[in-house]
């Protein structure tokens, strides 16, 4: 089966410091590129995340501060990452809850402005966890016979993730080989921000979700209490969260101003 897309598709894990979006940085890359035409397109590469990788996320993926000392800074290789993955959709694995999130903040930190929120995702784990409720390992196991030998390094996780995903199609007449649909399909959520912070409610309005606020409607927040957007700013938020509120904060106050 050939995976019907109209933009290219990019698959792609992260190797990491950890799981925190807001402190934690990319070790590793891997991108496996899907044109068209079904050509294919891959490139791996080890990133120096200028701060000291924990012996935890090391006991996991093998990466250590040897290993990327001298390899370039993701501020470093922003632009043309930036440039490969222009106009492309993503997938991956868990990649709506951590790897697009933390990829989104690494290009904040780097000042290089990419609009990922116009893009299609593809969280094949939330696939697998609608139909089977299982690990990448146990899914390429399920789906494709195979034992994932490789685990947690990026460029296995890649490969096997597209490979899982190709399965799937296969296995589930029900689900349609469109990108647009496995793109909702896969999504448990709303945000507004990608880390949840705010999400659409049924009329496609932004509200709070979380603390004191939660429920409330992000404009009438801001309006009611003009310090809330000081503490977020000040606060240990994510930086695409920081970005978002404040489009909101400004679409309001042109939108009073007109």
């Amino acid at each position: 089966m050939q995976l019907k897309i109209v933009n290219p598709l990019v698959f792609f894990d992260l190797e990491t410091t950890g799981i925190n979006i807001s402190k934690d940085r990319i070790v590793e890359i891997s991108i496996l590129k899907i044109l068209s035409n079904g050509k294919e397109e891959s490139k791996t590469r080890r990133i120096n995340p200028e701060m000291p990788i924990p012996a935890d996320a090391t006991k996991i993926h093998g990466i250590t501060d040897e290993d990327v000392k001298d390899c370039p800074t993701f501020k470093a290789i922003a632009k043309s990452l930036a440039a490969l993955i222009e106009g492309c959709d993503l997938a991956g694995f868990n990649s709506n809850r951590f790897d697009i999130p933390l990829l989104a903040e690494e290009f904040l930190r780097a000042g290089v402005d990419i609009d990922l929120n116009r893009r299609k995702f593809v969280d094949v784990q939330t696939i697998y966890h609608k139909m089977e409720q299982r690990t990448l390992a146990a899914a390429y196991k399920f789906y494709c016979n195979k034992d994932l030998d490789n685990a947690h390094s990026a460029e296995g996780d890649t490969k096997a993730t597209y490979e899982v995903l190709m399965a799937q199609l296969d296995r589930y007449p029900d689900l349609q080989n469109d990108i647009k649909y496995l793109s909702e399909f896969s999504s448990f959520t709303n945000n507004v921000d990608f880390a949840g912070r705010m999400i659409y409610n049924s009329k496609k309005e932004e509200v709070i979700n979380f603390g004191k606020y939660k429920g409330r409607l992000v404009t009438e927040v801001l309006s009611s209490d003009p310090s809330y957007y000081t503490w977020v700013m000040n606060g240990d938020f994510a930086l695409n969260t920081k970005k978002i509120l404040t489009e909101i904060r400004l679409r309001g106050i042109q939108g009073k101003s007109n």
